[in-house]
């Protein structure tokens, strides 16, 4: 995405011109074939963004919507057929998040109860333009349970036709069915913690983020002292843990050192 206010957004772009923004996710090898975390954008949203998307956040967000660009497209640059994905684990469902999930025909959408309920409730205008009917129009398996606590942190376990090393972990206040989603690589543990964080530099001690950043956190928020809790919970993991745990989040476009390995689950 490339909203004006360049370093007041990303931390890092020089002047006020366009910042550069990524929308993250995440294609894990399993024994049940490549599972994605979040679509990002999808073709349909690069080839009619209007009305696919909120003409308010397409303005102001500015994404650069290209086919190159979507999950669909890079896995096939990877040598993974798309066809082949058969499970989607999502942070939430925001527009960008979930644009893509009209690309994965066949497969099956894992998310939070919660979540799911409030993109079909679309109860105010906030909700409305985040939730986009033509993205989320694709049967979802919907998760309320907890599971066990994972680095104390509560989950829901349990994602039917995946592996055990694949959960979601209870991260609200950005959306109310808001997660993170855990991953076991064998050779420590990803989070995807989603828009827990709009940066990896909230996970330092005190946290820091840009203006604007911090303004687009506040204003798109639905409690923002759960959300603030639940960034506390990533700061002690980080932490605690971070020997354990590399944590990602959506759209800095700098990914925190080690975390470009390729990985299975």
């Amino acid at each position: 995405m490339r909203p004006f206010g360049g370093g007041l957004w990303d931390g890092a772009t020089r002047g006020i011109g366009p910042a550069h923004l990524s929308c993250r996710c995440l294609v894990v090898e399993t024994g049940a074939g490549p599972v994605l975390v979040d679509t990002g954008f999808g073709l349909d949203d690069a080839a009619r963004p209007v009305p696919r998307l909120s003409r308010a956040f397409y303005a102001a967000d500015r994404p650069h919507l290209e086919a190159d660009e979507t999950a669909v497209t890079r896995l096939r640059r990877m040598g993974i057929n798309p066809g082949d994905v058969r499970h989607i684990v999502m942070t939430h469902l925001d527009f960008d998040h979930a644009g893509g999930l009209t690309d994965f025909p066949m497969a099956t959408v894992h998310v939070d109860a919660r979540e799911a309920a409030a993109s079909r409730r679309r109860g105010n205008p906030k909700e409305r333009a985040r939730y986009r009917p033509a993205q989320l129009d694709h049967p979802m398996r919907e998760y309320a349970g907890p599971g066990e606590p994972w680095f104390g942190l509560p989950t829901l376990r349990g994602l039917e036709g995946l592996p055990p090393s694949i959960f979601l972990v209870r991260l609200p206040g950005h959306t109310e069915g808001h997660c993170g989603v855990a991953i076991d690589t064998g050779d420590g543990w990803v989070l995807h913690a989603g828009d827990t964080v709009f940066m990896h530099s909230e996970l330092r001690e005190p946290p820091a983020m840009p203006p604007l950043a911090a303004a687009y956190a506040n204003f798109m928020q639905v409690d923002r002292g759960a959300r603030l809790e639940s960034r506390q919970r990533l700061i002690d993991l980080a932490r605690e843990h971070g020997d354990e745990v590399t944590i990602l989040c959506t759209h800095d476009p700098v990914l925190p050192e080690g975390a470009g390995r390729r990985v299975s689950a």
